[in-house]
């Protein structure tokens, strides 16, 4: 039996992953990391350490150096947005979705953008979004429609 090679493992990571399979995408990512590092496989092997095992500081340091490598690139983005939602940090989140779309329309991300919902801008934009008088209005403006 040969042994797969860097990119079979890679391609087998990625397969997995696009099922949600994060489990199997972090043992191929593993592999193939024996083997190689590159900037996609460094993404992805971050956001499966901090979804699988917890390792979020250790993901988001693999997804900021992948970022450093290829900062016009935005799997990079979908994968730390994504190790930012597995350590439930919603608006670092937000914060690397909304970045990695300006660069290219990633399906993935559009995706995760979705499945958050879109908030609309807060009624008095000069206050904090959780100060009472934008919480209040904002749902009294929702109810009659005009917000």
């Amino acid at each position: 039996m040969t042994t797969p090679t860097f990119n079979q493992l890679v391609d087998l990571g990625m397969l997995e992953l696009n099922h949600g399979n994060t489990l199997l995408a972090l043992q191929a990512f593993e592999q193939a990391a024996t083997l190689a590092r590159t900037p996609a496989l460094l993404s992805c092997l971050g956001f499966c350490l901090a979804k699988e095992q917890g390792e979020v500081k250790q993901g988001r340091s693999l997804c900021l150096e992948a970022l450093k490598l290829e900062p016009q690139n935005a799997l990079h983005y979908l994968n730390l947005g994504r190790t930012y939602l597995a350590a439930n940090q919603k608006m670092l989140a937000l914060q690397s979705f909304r970045k990695g779309v300006k660069i290219q329309r990633h399906p993935g991300i559009v995706a995760e953008l979705k499945r958050l919902g879109i908030r609309k801008a807060p009624v008095f934009p000069f206050l904090p979004r959780e100060n009472f008088l934008n919480r209040y209005c904002g749902l009294i403006l929702h109810r009659l429609g005009l917000h």
